[in-house]
């Protein structure tokens, strides 16, 4: 890890989940030990490769790296992206939260109320059929 102990773009740390990593264990769903995690902090995904320095040192170098986000990795964004990202970065970060609470409850509530009913209409217009 100390490689890595002045990168500016890299964090390579150890938690123990046992006690005060706990709660961050917890929180991106770690389940066994010793478990290992990579990407964006906010989308941390499993790492399933090989465990030796040389096996996580080539993982690394070969997919990880700088991703689309505000400020200087901007420039990374798809045509699709970037306009999105720049329109949230205008916004306080209340209002972002805010907008977060929003798509939460869209994706929670809403969805599964919709998906109830298109499946309804769908069984609606199959007996219209007959």
């Amino acid at each position: 890890m100390d490689d890595f102990k002045d990168s500016p773009t890299a964090l390579v740390a150890d938690v123990d989940c046992t006690t005060e990593g706990k709660e961050l264990c917890e929180k991106h769903e770690v389940r066994g030990y010793p478990s290992i995690k990579y990407g964006d902090v906010g989308d941390l995904k499993d790492y399933n490769g090989g465990r030796t320095y040389e096996d996580l040192k080539k993982f690394a170098e070969e997919n990880l790296g700088p991703t689309c986000g505000p400020g200087e990795n901007l420039e990374l964004c798809d045509a699709e992206t970037k306009p999105k990202m720049e329109a949230y970065a205008k916004m306080s970060a209340g209002k972002l939260e805010g907008k977060i609470r929003n798509a939460i409850k869209n994706y929670e509530v809403e969805m599964p109320l919709m998906k109830k009913v298109a499946a309804w209409k769908k069984k609606q217009e199959g007996n219209s059929e007959l």
